[in-house]
């Protein structure tokens, strides 16, 4: 079994109990230690309750680093936007194997930085885009690629959320506050925290490079700094168009992220809160639901597929598939078939280009 460290997570975090439970479900990795909190003593608190030993709880990610390098195998970063690079960077320099948090850093120069640090040291660098890890989304990707649907044509993939509705940022709320703090989350809110999950699938799934542009970012909340919604015209080297629309403040919205991608020979849909059914929709023929975990599945979904059709699977389990391949590689050098670091850069690039175009009065730019 592997070990693992963790840079954030600390109390009043969400994501971090999320990789911590998934990788509890994945079964490969245990977690020996951490720096939880800039705060030492919330960081042994956390610890205490994850029955981890005292001298093993830091008070610098750094620090832990230095002292954990040798002994973990990878560590896990965690934390809000702005922490990600000082510590992923901490971590590779002593040569320690990184999963991040998206988005991957604040500027695409930062995270250059890194995938080039993690390759000229042999590393393995992650960013958990965790929606790859679906079953149905393994199955959309492995039928675009034997043909089933024909040329792709047009792309439209959608994340709206709805909890931003309101300025919970203006009540203390905690995970709204760092994530509307300009500082703090790089720049962006909805574009950075679910825009870079749309912008991550799409490819991912088609198998399509992003070539051009043209991006409107609102803010649709009053009083708000930031963007809580935005429209996104796209092409693609193939020549197929797409148009992507997130937002946080889409009210009453929970977490519809949707993937709908028509080609030549049919179309296909997805939808993340239905995860286990999509929609097939071959010419000229009667569109038909493929279920997870019955025999229509191909080798990639079914290898993704946990429980019973019947038996929903949901997003810890997307995330313990993630952790699964990652720590395969780690282990057993296996080829990577998680988002990488390379992912993570492209992730902070597409945000860059977005607000020069929604700056520039939505003009497109090419990538």
């Amino acid at each position: 079994m592997l070990k693992y460290a963790m840079i954030g997570g600390g109390p009043g975090a969400f994501v971090g109990a999320v990789h911590r439970r998934a990788l509890m479900l994945n079964g490969q990795a245990k977690l020996v230690a951490g720096c939880f909190s800039r705060d030492l003593e919330k960081s042994h608190a956390i610890g205490a309750e994850l029955g981890l030993n005292e001298d093993r709880l830091y008070a610098t990610p750094e620090e832990m680093a230095r002292l954990e390098a040798g002994d973990i195998d990878f560590a896990v970063v965690v934390t809000s936007n702005e922490a990600h690079y000082p510590n992923v960077k901490s971590c590779l320099e002593h040569g320690i194997h990184v999963m991040c948090d998206k988005p991957f850093t604040h500027t695409s120069a930062q995270a250059a930085e890194l995938v080039e640090l993690a390759r000229s040291k042999g590393l393995t660098l992650g960013v958990t885009y965790t929606y790859a890890g679906y079953p149905m989304v393994r199955q959309m990707k492995e039928m675009i690629a034997r043909g089933d649907i024909g040329e792709i044509r047009f792309i439209n993939c959608e994340y709206p959320q709805g909890w931003l509705a309101e300025m919970l940022e203006a009540t203390g709320h905690i995970q709204a506050s760092w994530r509307a703090d300009p500082a703090r989350s790089g720049g962006v809110l909805s574009l950075g925290d679910v825009g870079t999950h749309v912008e991550y699938l799409v490819p991912h799934v088609t198998g399509l490079k992003l070539t051009r542009l043209a991006a409107r970012l609102d803010t649709l909340v009053p009083g708000r700094q930031l963007d809580d919604n935005g429209t996104i015209l796209t092409e693609y080297d193939s020549g197929a168009r797409g148009m992507y629309w997130y937002s946080q403040a889409a009210t009453g919205m929970v977490n519809g992220l949707t993937l709908r991608i028509f080609g030549s020979e049919g179309g296909l849909e997805w939808h993340q809160e239905d995860p286990d059914h999509l929609r097939h929709m071959p010419l000229g023929q009667p569109a038909r639901t493929i279920v997870r975990g019955t025999p229509d599945l191909t080798p990639g979904a079914q290898a993704f597929s946990h429980t019973p059709p019947g038996h929903p699977e949901g997003w810890l389990l997307a995330f313990a598939n993630i952790y699964t391949n990652f720590c395969n590689t780690i282990a057993h050098g296996a080829a990577p078939d998680f988002p990488t670091g390379e992912d993570g850069l492209r992730g902070v690039q597409f945000i860059e280009t977005c607000l020069e175009s929604s700056r520039n009065d939505t003009t497109w730019i090419q990538l």
